[in-house]
């Protein structure tokens, strides 16, 4: 009688590639590699409400995903694998709204809860518990799982406005800001599982704010920014570790206040502002590699000062 081989990998293929599965965890759900672009402003002065959402591994535009409950700039967002969380911002003045989704489908946010202050933010983060938003040195915490009032975490090492952030499984890095009216270059950490203060990692290749932050589980990368003008620089860090930034490479334009996350393997970097006008440029990076950025498609709408989640980066 004869006997066929099957495939490993034939059986495997339908299986996600997914750590808590390797861990053991029965009750995983798998990463997803869909990515959404939220609120912002347009080249005018109106503040937007839409959400967008793209499939990180492929290219192409992104399509309509729903709207938050509020239409503001300056927000900044966290997520789990299944959950997208966006948290403060802009209406003309700070709010203390935090909205949510759940990612694998479309339609309107939903009211969480509300932060510990009112204040437009940029710089955020997330594992697959809990997300972190820091302006100045307010930096709050949610359980992304469930909903309610943002808690406090602790304080950045400096008094920074409008840098940026990004995480890995441990820890949340945060990078540069405005501290009493000059670019900071200062890059600090916090474990995320604990509350407590911030510790020096390192710094910047210069002082910047209003960048962009994404990673993988390995590198943080910050890109974009005003370190004294529109800046298409991209550099990063190793984590794990403590240490200065490195230059990682160039984006396709030189911009500020554009909004980052990541899938697995690739950065994306999106919307921001160059020549005065809102951008609606998606473009991706290899992490684990460096080298300039590549064009991905385009946003229902040109925006700056949006915030980026997906169900794939660094943190989970």
């Amino acid at each position: 009688m004869a006997t066929s081989r099957i495939k490993t990998s034939s059986i495997l293929q339908g299986f996600p590639k997914d750590r808590s599965l390797l861990a053991g965890n029965d009750s995983f759900e798998p990463l997803s590699s869909r990515a959404l672009v939220a609120g912002g402003q347009n080249n005018g002065s109106v503040f937007r409400d839409t959400i967008d959402y793209f499939d990180i591994d492929t290219t192409g535009n992104s399509t309509d995903f729903g709207d938050l409950t509020q239409a503001r700039n300056y927000v900044s967002g966290a997520s789990s694998n299944t959950r997208g969380v966006f948290g403060g911002g802009n209406t003309g003045s700070g709010v203390n709204t935090i909205d949510y989704v759940t990612l694998a489908t479309t339609g309107n946010a939903t009211d969480f809860g509300d932060r510990t202050v009112s204040e437009a933010i940029r710089a955020s983060c997330s594992n697959m518990t809990r997300g972190m938003f820091s302006e100045a040195l307010s930096t709050d915490y949610i359980t992304i799982a469930t909903t309610g009032n943002a808690i406090d975490f602790g304080d950045r090492t400096v008094n920074a406005s409008q840098g940026a952030g990004c995480s890995s499984t441990t820890r949340g890095v945060f990078a540069g800001g405005i501290v009493s009216g000059s670019y900071n270059n200062t890059i600090d950490y916090f474990t995320i599982a604990t509350t407590g203060n911030a510790t020096d990692f390192g710094d910047l290749l210069a002082g910047n704010y209003i960048m962009s932050g994404l990673s993988s589980n390995t590198r943080g990368v910050f890109a974009n920014g005003n370190p004294g003008g529109y800046s298409n620089v991209i550099q990063y860090v190793t984590i794990a570790s403590t240490g200065n930034a490195l230059d990682f490479g160039d984006t396709i334009n030189a911009q500020l206040n554009s909004c980052g996350t990541a899938g697995t393997t690739r950065g994306i970097i999106a919307a921001g502002e160059f020549g005065s006008n809102g951008s609606n440029i998606i473009e991706y990076i290899t992490i684990a590699s460096t080298g300039n950025s590549t064009d991905f498609g385009d946003l229902t709408q040109a925006r700056r000062t949006a915030a980026a989640v997906s169900g794939s980066h660094g943190g989970l």
